[in-house]
Order: C-alpha cells, then sequence, then structure tokens
C-alpha cells in the first residue's frame, strides 16, 4: 500500500465524497477544510459554489481559479412496487459504462448501496443482444422488496445517487486512480495554488473557486463569476488523454504525464489569446512541460466565466485524464504539480498594467 502523504490524502478526501450537481455540501465541506487555512475570507455565492479569496495586492486585479465540486451521478425518480429505483442522469453518461456498477444512494437515513441493473441477456432476442442497454431501461437494486421498503431505507425521489469507487494510487505511485477526477483535481489545484501563494508576494487578489453545477451547464461559474466579477479566469479541470489503444494522435494527442493541456478551444470558448501566450511564455521560462488540447464538444467553467459582465479574459488548464465521466479514471501526479506550478507563475506576473495589456493583446 502507498503510503498517503498530504497531497494523496487530500486527493483520497476530495474524491472519495459524494457530490452531484445540486447536491456538492459534502466535497464543497471537504474543500472549505482543505483551503481555508491559506484563504483571508471564505465566503459562497448563493447556489452553493465556494469562493476562498487571498489578498496579496487589495488595488490589484482579480484573479479567479477554478474547479467544479460536483460529479456525475444520478438522481432518484421513482421507486417502483417492488422496490426498484428508477433515475434521471445529472451530467453526461455513456450507457456502456453503467450497468452492474456500483453507487451509493444519499438517504434520509444515511448512505444506501445499490446495483444498475437491466433485463439479463440470456432473455434478450439475438438482436436485442447486439445493441447497448438503453439509460431509460435500466434501473437501481437497492435489495428493497418492496416501495415501503425502500422508504424504509430512507430513499425517496430526487435523492443523489453517487458513483462508488475508492482512491487507490496504482503500482507506478504517479498514476492515480479515483471516481470524480472530474473535477477534484481542479478543486485540488484551486487549494494548491493559494497554499504556494501563502508568504509570497503577488501583485493581486486570487479567488479559488470550486463552482457547483458545472456538469449540468456551468451555472455556478456563472453565479460565482458575478460574485466575483474577476479580471483574468482561469478554469482547471480534466481533459481527454489520448494515450491508450485505439486512439490516433487526431483524436486526441494528450498524453498524461506529459504536462497540463493548454485549451485552444472547446464547445463553451476560444481561449483568449492574450492570457494563453502569457501562460505558454510563463511555462517556456520556467520548464514546465505542457500540451495544447482542443475538444470540438465539451467545455469547462471558463466558458461561463469568460462571458460575465463586460467580459473576462480566460483560459482553461487540463489535467489529462483516461475514463472520464466512467466510475473510474486515472491520471498522472506530476501533471497536478506542473499545472499548480504554472499557474502560480502566471499569476505572480499578472499586475494591473500587464492585465490591461493583456486584453488587447
Amino acid at each position: 500500500m502507498t503510503k498517503m502523504d498530504e497531497t494523496l490524502t487530500m486527493f483520497k478526501d476530495l474524491t472519495d465524497a459524494k457530490g452531484i450537481p445540486g447536491n456538492e455540501k459534502e466535497a464543497r465541506d471537504v474543500m472549505n477544510n482543505y483551503i481555508t487555512p491559506y484563504a483571508d475570507e471564505v465566503m459562497y455565492d448563493n447556489l452553493g459554489s465556494l469562493i476562498a479569496k487571498k489578498i496579496g495586492d487589495e488595488n490589484g486585479p482579480k484573479i479567479m481559479v477554478a474547479g467544479h465540486l460536483d460529479e456525475i451521478g444520478f438522481m432518484v425518480t421513482r421507486i417502483d412496487d417492488k422496490g426498484f429505483l428508477y433515475f434521471q442522469t445529472a451530467g453526461g453518461w455513456w450507457s456502456q459504462v453503467m450497468l452492474a456498477q456500483r453507487v451509493t444512494i444519499m438517504g434520509s437515513h444515511g448512505d444506501v448501496t445499490g446495483v444498475i441493473g437491466s433485463k439479463p441477456p440470456h432473455i434478450l432476442s439475438a438482436e436485442a443482444r447486439k445493441k447497448p442497454v438503453e439509460i431509460k431501461d435500466m434501473f437501481i437494486d437497492i435489495g428493497a422488496s418492496s416501495k415501503e421498503e425502500a422508504e424504509e431505507f430512507g430513499v425517496k425521489p430526487g435523492d443523489s445517487v453517487v458513483p462508488y469507487f475508492e482512491f487507490t494510487p496504482l503500482k507506478n505511485e504517479k498514476l492515480l486512480l479515483a471516481k470524480a477526477w472530474d473535477n477534484r483535481i481542479g478543486c485540488a489545484i484551486a487549494i494548491e495554488v493559494l497554499k504556494q501563494l501563502k508568504g509570497q508576494k503577488h501583485p493581486n487578489i486570487v479567488y479559488g473557486v470550486g463552482t457547483v453545477q458545472e456538469e449540468v451547464g456551468l451555472r455556478g461559474a456563472k453565479t460565482a463569476a458575478n460574485t466575483i466579477k474577476p479580471d483574468i479566469g482561469f478554469g482547471v479541470d480534466v481533459g481527454i488523454a489520448g494515450d491508450m489503444p485505439g486512439v490516433s494522435d487526431h483524436e486526441a494527442d494528450s498524453k498524461i504525464g506529459k504536462g497540463p493541456q493548454i485549451v485552444l478551444y472547446d464547445a463553451s470558448m476560444i481561449s483568449h489569446k492574450g492570457v494563453r501566450d502569457l501562460v505558454v511564455k510563463t511555462a517556456e521560462e520556467n520548464d514546465i512541460p505542457y500540451q495544447f488540447a482542443t475538444m470540438a464538444g465539451g467545455g469547462t467553467d471558463s466558458g461561463s466565466i469568460h462571458l460575465t459582465a463586460n467580459g473576462v479574459p480566460s483560459l482553461s488548464i487540463t489535467i489529462a485524464t483516461r475514463y472520464i465521466h466512467t466510475h473510474a479514471g486515472i491520471l498522472h501526479r506530476d501533471d497536478f504539480e506542473h499545472a499548480v506550478k504554472l499557474i502560480v507563475e502566471t499569476i505572480k506576473k499578472l499586475d494591473r498594467d500587464t492585465v490591461n495589456e493583456l486584453i488587447l493583446a
């Protein structure tokens, strides 16, 4: 078993925490515990996003570093007479990664274990067996024999359902397997950025943010950015890793362990050229490895941040991760360390004059 250092313990606490869109409290409480020692003030927007403020120069520009607290999961919508649960997805799921997976229902009497089931293939037609089971034909079995028994377990419509998986370092101890890397790794980056700025001079005010409801439309980033009114925004999230069988460089060329991804564009935003150029220059000056990435589909919190008020120059910096939007993803610890260093070194340069020059770069 890997000896858990402070960073690994933080990763475990963050990823083991349960928090789907609209019910991020458990993950938010973990982030609050870790970030509060490095913040001058911690506040919240009215949707529940956490905003930790650290003042370098109180007259300097405001820099927002945002990861999102929520993970993909499900919500109970109905309990049938035999005690089986039906559900709505919360965030994007691919049906092929769901069946026979363990889940946790956050019931009113505490956690309830369940498993996602469907009609067995043995009684399907040969034609039906060739097709993936549709999400609408799945259910959750919690071992209840009736609707009344399920209710006695404390389960009701509206309850959150969270993938179950325990944080696990792999044999190569820099490779880390966990649920909810999307996007507790972004929350960890925001925490570590404030930690590394503790006692350091920086010509600005930095906001380390854990946003809510990113997976259902970048919603918490919108309200958090309206609360902060930042001058520069960094969305920190996971990105696509292409270093696995069957994926061509044309489809995804990023590799885990080869540095944070600097996102050129995605479906929610074209990255701001001035911010992007400054970050690339900072990486090269500090010998920080990086990769460029693009995503034709999907987006990050930067998609909401950059449209706040009269516009916020923004950039997404992401961590290449295998198997996102499943029960278990893999990322590389070095990419976390390098992303933090890159953001910290960039923040040190973001004084008022530099920010003003960036806007029209």
